[in-house]
């Protein structure tokens, strides 16, 4: 992937959100989503971002589409700072940014057809005639394996595996250049899960796509992921080649999350790490590092100071204090 220029590049990137009390609904504090994050996607990769359930990984991807409006940071795309361009210009920059979602079901509007559904997106960003949107309709619906008739059909007569790929033609036919998958395959059934995923990266090699790719799903990250960002707490822990972190990981979170991966042998000696407690209030986390509560491996620095990111090997980086020894 290192021939690649890069495409996406993040830093710094804070998204809080304000929290209200009192009767006036006073801002009374703020949840921090998304702390400090930093990493770049290259052209055709696929970056996972893997993590706990409110750990700030969808709030990360959407606020780099500014569909929440980051609190800080730079989101550079194509050479062009986001945070920069008014309305109109945002709007004609997401023909080559894209979002798929979770749940199909509750994306699609359901009093439409799939032919009008995958017509809309074309409407909104050119102006086509009828002939010319027939046609890209025809192409993405063959591409991502719908037949003509099923066109005129309803997202409510369609199983989820294949409401999801309306979805994927739905945020591809405008011809993208990178994609936000949000756990696209986290409500579907295992079997179905296999034929997106292998959908999603046929498409890559066809379309020359980039992807950031959001899942809790360990083993699904590491079939799509090039690279891969662990994330605790609104902050990135640890990030690198994907076959880098899952057979060499640094930090005790990542750690402890490969360790709870089902073991393929039986005979395999492998110790599961268990975390003890919860997961900190976003909004009132805890100082310095943000996960010394619950690490087995804590010291006196981790309940004081932030660890800095350092480089364990080539584009391999981890956030602890365990490499100041």
């Amino acid at each position: 992937m290192s021939e690649h220029p890069v495409l996406l590049d993040v830093q710094h990137l804070k998204t809080y959100f304000p929290v209200k009390g009192g009767v006036v609904r006073k801002t009374v504090g703020h949840v921090h989503a998304v702390e400090d994050v930093s990493f770049q996607i290259r052209e055709q990769e696929t970056f996972g971002l893997v993590g706990e359930s409110g750990c700030g990984k969808s709030t990360t991807g959407r606020s780099i589409l500014r569909l929440i409006e980051p609190t800080a940071g730079t989101i550079t795309f194509d050479g062009v700072d986001l945070h920069d361009l008014d309305k109109e210009s945002l709007r004609l920059k997401r023909r080559d940014m894209q979002l798929v979602f979770q749940d199909p079901y509750s994306s699609l509007n359901p009093r439409m057809t799939v032919r009008r559904l995958l017509e809309e997106p074309l409407r909104t960003h050119f102006s086509l005639s009828q002939a010319e949107l027939d046609e890209q309709v025809l192409w993405i619906s063959g591409a991502v394996g719908l037949s003509p008739e099923q066109l005129e059909r309803y997202p409510h007569q369609f199983s989820g595996g294949q409401r999801q790929r309306i979805s994927i033609a739905r945020a591809l036919i405008t011809k993208p250049r990178f994609v936000v998958a949000d756990e696209p395959v986290s409500a579907l059934d295992v079997s179905i899960q296999a034929q997106i995923l292998n959908l999603l990266m046929a498409l890559q090699q066809e379309l020359k796509l980039s992807y950031l790719f959001i899942s809790h799903d360990l083993n699904v990250v590491r079939h799509i992921s090039n690279r891969v960002g662990i994330m605790y707490l609104g902050r990135m822990v640890e990030q690198g080649e994907t076959e880098e972190v899952y057979r060499n990981p640094i930090h005790p979170y990542t750690q402890a999350l490969l360790s709870a991966i089902p073991k393929r042998d039986p005979s395999e000696d492998k110790v599961r790490i268990h975390l003890d407690g919860d997961v900190p209030n976003p909004a009132d986390p805890p100082k310095g590092c943000p996960f010394h509560d619950r690490c087995p491996k804590c010291m006196e620095v981790c309940k004081s100071e932030l660890p800095v990111t350092r480089e364990v090997a080539p584009g391999h980086f981890v956030s602890c204090h365990l490499l100041d020894k």
